[in-house]
């Protein structure tokens, strides 16, 4: 699936890959068998007891068997969004426009499982195929979507601070733009460092950007031209969305 671009009103960069029918399915299984086995294990312990008021009785199984309703809610709500199958299957529920959801999403999703279930005969199945971001019925509605957690980057932009990133900017090294936000980041930490080898160290990763990205300088300052690839990044950053 094709990753989307999302830029927020506080101008955060989210890149963001929606999760496959297989994956979420394979989470849901993974899901209702934990369940199955609480509800197994609770019920074998509950036997064993000798409890003589059915009133008593019932109210410790509503006591005990109340997570299981709320299985997905609570776990989404306390865990970021994932159950424990989706954290197995490294998955996640984030809103559509890469925002944390709130209890309110939560809840509405949860809510209209039921409608996206196979009591519906696999409606929602059916309605992840036809939606772009591969949303059900309750991620439509709670405005969520569920995302592969491995693709999920988050890249904070001040355009204050990047106040060159202008219609005028023309890039100097256009190859930046194939560097991983790991790589940028190893890029402005090195030139935020003030240790006593900073100057070598730039030199070093300089000379590695440079064979990266089959780069000739245009002049022989390392600092300055780690530099620029740095702005022309976030200038393609920008632009790509």
């Amino acid at each position: 699936m094709a990753e989307t671009t999302i830029i927020t009103g506080q101008f955060v960069r989210i890149s963001q890959t929606p999760a496959s029918i297989g994956e979420r399915l394979i989470a849901l299984v993974i899901d209702f068998i934990l369940i199955g086995f609480y509800v197994y294990a609770t019920a074998t312990l509950l036997s064993t007891l000798r409890i003589s008021s059915d009133f008593i009785m019932i109210l410790i199984m509503i006591v005990v068997y109340l997570p299981v309703l709320g299985y997905s809610f609570l776990c989404e709500m306390f865990n970021h969004g994932r159950s424990f199958g989706k954290n197995l299957m490294n998955i996640r529920v984030v809103k559509a426009d890469g925002s944390t959801p709130g209890i309110s999403s939560y809840l509405l999703r949860w809510l209209l499982f039921p409608i996206d279930s196979l009591l519906t005969g696999g409606f929602g199945l059916l309605v992840v195929l036809l939606t772009k971001n591969s949303q059900r019925m309750g991620d439509l509605a709670a405005g969520t979507m569920v995302i592969k957690e491995q693709n999920y980057r988050k890249i904070h932009v001040s355009l204050d601070e990047f106040d060159y990133l202008t219609k005028d900017y023309r890039p100097t090294y256009p190859q930046a733009a194939d560097l991983s936000l790991e790589q940028i980041n190893v890029i402005t930490r090195t030139l935020q460092d003030g240790k006593k080898d900073r100057v070598h160290r730039i030199a070093q990763l300089a000379k590695k950007v440079q064979e990266l990205l089959t780069i000739t300088p245009r002049d022989g300052n390392q600092e300055q031209f780690l530099q620029t690839v740095l702005r022309d990044y976030q200038y393609y950053a920008l632009e790509e969305i």
